[in-house]
């Protein structure tokens, strides 16, 4: 099937930046979304960005305007480049990708997950 793994995650200091990264393996013809989602601790998991394989990008309200999410269609990577991060930026990141394989059929992967602990 497919597997994801997210690196990148770390901590750092209110400010900061860090660069996720996901990378996708498996019997994969194409990733028709791929996206990043976060979840602190106590509360739900949250969208915070998504990429279509054509590139249109989608970001949470409160992401817009600081992280930046990117996609390799090549290596099969999605990126999340995040700036000005925040202490309520902490969370586990994961990794998403949806993939369709027929018009009714299209699922979802996740990755484990990295951590991003923002200092204040």
């Amino acid at each position: 099937q497919v597997q994801l793994v997210e690196s990148g995650g770390g901590l750092v200091q209110s400010g900061g930046f860090l660069r996720l990264s996901c990378a996708a393996s498996g019997n994969i013809f194409s990733i028709n979304v791929m996206g990043w989602y976060r979840q602190a601790p106590g509360k739900e998991r949250e969208l915070v960005a998504t990429i279509t394989d054509g590139g249109s990008t989608s970001y949470a309200a409160s992401m817009k305007g600081r992280f930046t999410i990117s996609r390799d269609n090549a290596k099969k990577t999605v990126y999340l480049q995040m700036n000005n991060l925040k202490p309520e930026d902490t969370a586990v990141y994961y990794c998403n990708a949806k993939l369709r394989y027929s018009t009714y059929d299209i699922y979802d992967y996740w990755g484990q997950g990295t951590q991003v602990t923002v200092s204040s």
